[in-house]
């Protein structure tokens, strides 16, 4: 009987080894910067040869320490093209007045992006005492200024708020009203959040108006149905 004959299979190619990662050239190394305290950020801050990678780093770092007293340090750079926005990222989780203070004095130097950012930097940090300085903000006529200060006002939130808000819906049209109303509904569920129920939902009510833009006003109808049929409601 006739022996088949096998072919052995071909010996497989060695998978050549994966490329090690890139390397950053020194001067994108962050590592310095990691271990470094508030004074030596600082300095790396007033450093005018320092490069913007690492003043950007050092902003970063300084808001994870929280050091306070690289505050104006950090406002000077508000305007800056390039790191106007690491320094919002330091100033905002600093928990000092200080901040504030410096947020709500820089409203009326800036303009354009770099005054909305600010505007986005009081809101996150929920500045009640910035509330009459966001209302003038919100009449500007630059429309994205406008929409950003009705937004913070929403998101400080309160009683205060709420009246400035509903105060400004008849005052505003297009983009502008849209964001107001919008603030509204924000305003209403912090309200709910703080156990202020009969509150929110007579803001809801108040947003239902037939001259309340219908995105809005559809949302505040389901905000109140939400409401009245929860079973953790009042009884």
């Amino acid at each position: 009987m006739p022996q088949t004959q096998t072919t052995a299979p071909a010996p497989q190619a060695a998978k050549p080894k994966p490329a090690p990662p890139p390397v950053p050239p020194p001067e994108f190394m962050e590592g310095d910067i990691a271990r470094m305290d508030g004074p030596a950020l600082l300095a790396v801050l007033n450093d005018s040869g320092a490069s913007e990678f690492k003043k950007a780093k050092a902003c970063q770092r300084i808001g994870e320490a929280g050091f306070k007293e690289a505050v104006p340090a950090l406002v000077a750079l508000l305007s800056d093209d390039h790191l106007s926005t690491y320094a919002r990222y330091g100033l905002e989780p600093i928990a000092d007045p200080s901040v504030d203070d410096a947020l709500r004095a820089a409203l009326p130097r800036l303009k354009g992006k770099y005054l909305i950012g600010v505007i986005n930097s009081i809101s996150k940090r929920r500045d009640a005492k910035a509330t009459p300085a966001l209302v003038k903000l919100m009449h500007e006529q630059d429309v994205e200024t406008a929409r950003a200060a009705a937004s913070a006002i929403g998101h400080i939130g309160g009683l205060t708020a709420v009246r400035d808000l509903r105060a400004a819906l008849p005052k505003t049209q297009g983009a502008v009203r849209v964001a107001v109303a919008d603030a509204c509904l924000v305003c209403a569920e912090r309200l709910l959040s703080e156990g202020k129920r009969d509150d929110a939902l007579a803001l809801y009510a108040s947003m239902t108006a037939a001259d309340i833009p219908k995105p809005v006003r559809l949302a505040a109808m389901q905000g109140i149905v939400r409401e009245e049929t929860s079973l953790e409601r009042p009884r």
